[in-house]
């Protein structure tokens, strides 16, 4: 008889309690972005949950206010489907960005800078520290 993963998972005690907090956290989450606003959904996500605290992680100060603001009403309507909400516990903890590219802008190196590191780096031993100026100059070669 097949068995799927969560089966196995479940099975054992420690295991499953953390499936079970899992599947508790997931509840919760996605009751969160049905109560909360658009701008705070997209912004902020269900952290944790004990003993009736929610923590929720906000991208950035100004939606871990918003959040604080709301704190009761959330918590309300949390409360009517899930398990009870008694406290909401805001950390303001920014996602880490994967895609770095659409951030940051890479910027030419000029000639004068590009012919300083090649001298530089060319003085240097073998080490991170010249790997690194090795990859910045053939980065600028290729922009060029």
């Amino acid at each position: 008889m097949y068995k799927a993963p969560q089966d196995y998972l479940d099975a054992d005690a420690a295991a499953g309690r953390i499936m079970a907090h899992a599947r508790l956290l997931m509840k919760l989450s996605s009751q969160f972005d049905a109560v909360a606003p658009a701008a705070l959904r997209h912004a902020a996500h269900v952290a944790n949950y004990k003993s009736g605290k929610l923590v929720i992680h906000a991208d950035n100060g100004a939606v871990a206010a918003k959040i604080r603001q709301m704190h009761r009403r959330l918590c309300d309507e949390l409360s009517k489907k899930a398990p009870e909400c008694s406290d909401i516990e805001v950390k303001v903890q920014p996602r880490q960005n994967l895609d770095r590219s659409s951030t940051s802008t890479i910027k030419p190196i000029s000639g004068a800078a590009a012919a300083t590191l090649a001298r530089t780096t060319a003085a240097l031993p073998p080490g991170p520290l010249r790997s690194a100026l090795d990859s910045l100059l053939q980065r600028a070669a290729r922009q060029e």
